[in-house]
C-alpha cells in the first residue's frame, strides 16, 4: 500500500468517525442500485455519506448506535 492510499484510508476513517459523532438522534438510509446514502439532519446542514460498496454500507449500518432511529427510504 502506498503512502497516498494509506493517507486516504486514514482520512476516510476519520470522516466516518466524525459522521458517527453527528448521528445522535436519527439517520435516514437511501439505497440505490449504485450506492447507499446515509443522511443526517443537523440544525443547519444535511450531511450525506455516500458509500458505493454495498458490503461496507451494510457493515456501517450494523455498527450504528443502538439508540439511534434508523429510517429506510425508497
Amino acid at each position: 500500500i502506498s503512502s497516498s492510499q494509506d493517507l486516504f484510508a486514514t482520512s476516510t476513517a476519520r470522516l466516518i468517525e466524525k459522521y458517527f459523532h453527528l448521528c445522535r438522534s436519527a439517520v435516514k438510509i437511501k439505497k440505490n442500485k449504485d450506492n447507499v446514502k446515509f443522511k443526517v439532519r443537523c440544525s443547519r446542514y444535511l450531511y450525506t455519506l455516500v458509500i458505493t460498496d454495498k458490503e461496507k454500507a451494510e457493515k456501517l449500518k450494523q455498527s450504528l448506535p443502538p439508540g439511534l432511529a434508523v429510517k429506510e427510504l425508497k
